[in-house]
């Protein structure tokens, strides 16, 4: 009897526990995210304006802010979601997909989607998080399906 009541109180814990808001983190400080696209590996920038945490799924984020390669701005909406989370007593590491759209303005304006790691430190002493880097890598593809590019984006 010990042993059922041990097991549905450990179900009902999982069942229970909710993702803490991480929204914050998304935002990266007002910072761009900085990397490359293409083999030509033109740099890529894509700033976040606004992060929140889906009220239904604890582990989506929606997402908006803008894209810009050379001149080329482009207005953006997508989510991230999370489908990992590893801990140590140091480190924490949160793996997940992203999909984002960009406003559709012709033929340099498209989709990017791929996978996303996020590592960082705990600090026990000040109970905050330190050492944050995030990695974005996948793909972006132009809405007319002409063009296809790798993509590579981290945190500064």
């Amino acid at each position: 009897m010990k042993k059922l009541l041990l097991f549905l109180v450990l179900i009902s814990n999982f069942a229970f526990a909710q993702m803490p808001d991480i929204a914050p983190v998304w935002l990266n400080n007002s910072k761009p995210y900085t990397g490359t696209i293409g083999n030509g590996k033109q740099e890529l920038k894509l700033k976040i304006n606004i992060s929140e945490q889906n009220k239904k799924n604890d582990q989506e984020y929606f997402i908006s802010g803008y894209s810009l390669v050379d001149k080329n701005y482009s207005k953006f909406e997508g989510k991230l979601t999370i489908t990992k989370y590893k801990d140590s007593k140091k480190k924490g590491t949160v793996y997940g997909e992203y999909e984002i759209a960009e406003e559709n303005k012709g033929k340099h304006s498209g989709m990017f989607t791929g996978k996303f790691v996020y590592t960082f430190k705990w600090n026990k002493t000040t109970e905050k998080v330190e050492s944050q880097y995030i990695e974005l890598i996948g793909d972006w593809k132009s809405y007319d399906g002409t063009l296809n590019f790798k993509t590579h984006l981290k945190n500064q």
